[in-house]
């Protein structure tokens, strides 16, 4: 019986642990990368920008240019659930695009 107790103890305390780390950071905003890729005309990518994200030309031509000459471009900034949404939405437009914490 004290082999048991002693192996739920930890489980118990890394579940804490866990659950306030993921407190912490629903505080912290979230972006939206999209990534260079070989395929997506600059045009595209532009329009792709406008279209979802309502960006005006000059906005998604100069986030464009960041994806083509840096390699990549944060697009967007919020929650953890918007991020989600719009690197899903960028995915089905066919680009590159993933999500992380803004402090990462």
């Amino acid at each position: 019986m004290g082999t048991m107790s002693v192996g739920v103890v930890p489980e118990t305390r890394q579940v804490e642990e866990t659950e306030e780390g993921l407190a912490t950071s629903l505080d912290v905003p979230w972006v939206v990368i999209v990534w260079n890729d070989p395929v997506n005309l600059m045009s595209y990518v532009t329009y792709v920008f406008q279209t979802y994200f309502g960006y005006s030309e000059a906005k998604a031509r100069i986030l464009m240019l960041e994806v083509h000459e840096q390699g990549r471009s944060v697009v967007s900034t919020g929650s953890r659930e918007q991020a989600e949404r719009d690197t899903v939405a960028m995915h089905s437009y066919g680009l590159w695009a993933t999500f992380q914490t803004a402090d990462a």
